[in-house]
């Protein structure tokens, strides 16, 4: 495996009406061509928001790994997930919106966890990174 990071898409992408999807897909194919770096690992499926993923669509991440194993293409993964996931769309804006706010409530633990975060990738002055996205978009160089 190569020392560079190719980093997944952005978990403020949509796929088949779900935040977060397009990038567990990227981390998946990645996993599969032995390319997902080390900084990946350890959430990798089974923590962070791949399990939340997961568990808001009733599949479990053996389950979700295999089907994108069998697909080429978002498109087929998206079919899949129309065909299998059975849940409304108040439930995917829920998990969505959880997402894309995830540190950005009143948790003082998370609120720490998040800033810990930033000052380990050096972007403690970075004020404007407000959630965990804010601070993965940013760790990835796309903000």
């Amino acid at each position: 495996m190569s020392n560079a990071i190719i980093y997944p898409r952005s978990a403020r992408e949509i796929m088949a009406g779900w935040a977060y999807l397009p990038r567990f897909v990227d981390k998946i194919r990645l996993h599969l061509a032995g390319q997902l770096h080390a900084d990946y690992q350890e959430n990798f499926a089974h923590k962070g928001f791949d399990a939340k993923w997961c568990a808001a669509a009733g599949v479990t991440p053996e389950q979700f790994i295999a089907v994108v194993k069998a697909t080429v293409t978002d498109g087929q993964v998206c079919d899949w997930v129309a065909t299998n996931v059975k849940k409304s769309a108040e439930e995917k804006a829920a998990f969505n919106q959880a997402v894309l706010d995830y540190g950005r409530g009143d948790d003082p633990a998370l609120k720490a966890r998040l800033q810990m975060r930033k000052e380990q990738s050096g972007l403690g002055h970075r004020d404007d990174l407000q959630c965990f996205v804010d601070y993965i978009d940013a760790d990835e160089r796309r903000i």
